[in-house]
């Protein structure tokens, strides 16, 4: 960690569909510091079954204390992602870190998943994030300390985590694949690439939508995300890249004993384990 209290102070965020959920808790911990964020999403009016949008985001980063640009984004189109870059650079001078957040899920097997289902997955989740990976990497290069954090999972290359729903693990491993494959390109730029993912399922819109109120009672904040987020953006890109972090993992190492706060439910000890987590992860 810096030894500056505030160490994403001024820092611009680029971070791609954080209208809601664990994008937006890492736009509102990075906020508290002063940084400057950009909300590149879909929602720019209000869902009937989904809160917010990237106006209400940007009124959450400023209340926070930092500074909101929304930017209605589909982070598949080219043009409107260079166009969300531009604006942002031109708003705040640059872009010092990207949060790869936006991402689709369905969670059915290949019988079940026809190709629009396919494409919509790959395409935000693979192609959006090497799109968005891309046009950035040229402002990275100017930061001072550059970071690239994409929301995937450990490559741990195992039948159990393809069969019950090839087509979405396969588009979260491509997000996973940009990581492995940027920290090693970009090394020599200093810019850092690391992916982090969950121990748990996180209390989310998406996860109400998956398993409702019993899995969401079984789930952590996405705080415990942007904490773990807050950490890994602090550190020096140069001494930190190329890493599949999980959320509390990072946090203990940080020197946090204490995860009862981050319980969706309060007092609950019992979670559920997330997609991809490595069965033999050590315990905190």
């Amino acid at each position: 960690m810096s030894t500056n209290d505030k160490p994403l102070a001024g820092k611009t965020l680029f971070i791609t569909g954080g209208s809601r959920g664990i994008g937006l808790a890492i736009a509102e911990r990075a906020a508290k510091d002063g940084a400057n964020v950009t909300i590149a999403a879909k929602t720019a009016e209000a869902h009937p079954k989904l809160e917010g949008t990237i106006h209400t985001a940007v009124e959450a980063i400023e209340k926070a204390g930092g500074k909101g640009l929304a930017v209605q984004c589909d982070i598949r189109d080219e043009d409107q992602v260079q166009a969300a870059i531009a604006k942002t650079v031109e708003r705040f001078g640059g872009i010092d870190i990207l949060v790869n957040n936006a991402s689709a899920i369905s969670l059915t097997g290949t019988l079940e998943t026809d190709m629009k289902k396919y494409d919509l997955m790959n395409g935000i989740n693979a192609r959006g994030t090497y799109l968005v990976g891309r046009a950035c990497i040229p402002h990275l290069r100017k930061s001072a300390n550059p970071h690239i954090l994409t929301l995937s999972p450990p490559l741990e290359m195992k039948t159990k985590w393809f069969a019950p729903h090839v087509a979405y693990s396969m588009a979260k491993y491509g997000m996973s694949l940009c990581t492995l494959g940027w920290a090693e390109e970009f090394r020599r730029d200093g810019i850092a690439a690391n992916s982090l993912w969950p121990r748990t399922a996180i209390a989310t819109a998406a996860i109400n939508l998956i398993g409702g109120d019993a899995l969401m009672k079984q789930s952590r904040t996405p705080e415990i995300m942007a904490d773990a987020a807050y950490v890994i953006l602090s550190r020096p890109s140069r001494e930190f890249t190329g890493n599949f972090c999980i959320d509390d993992l990072v946090l203990f190492d940080a020197g946090v004993r204490d995860f009862s706060r981050y319980a969706a439910v309060p007092g609950n000890t019992k979670f559920m384990v997330d997609f991809f987590v490595p069965d033999d992860l050590p315990e905190v």
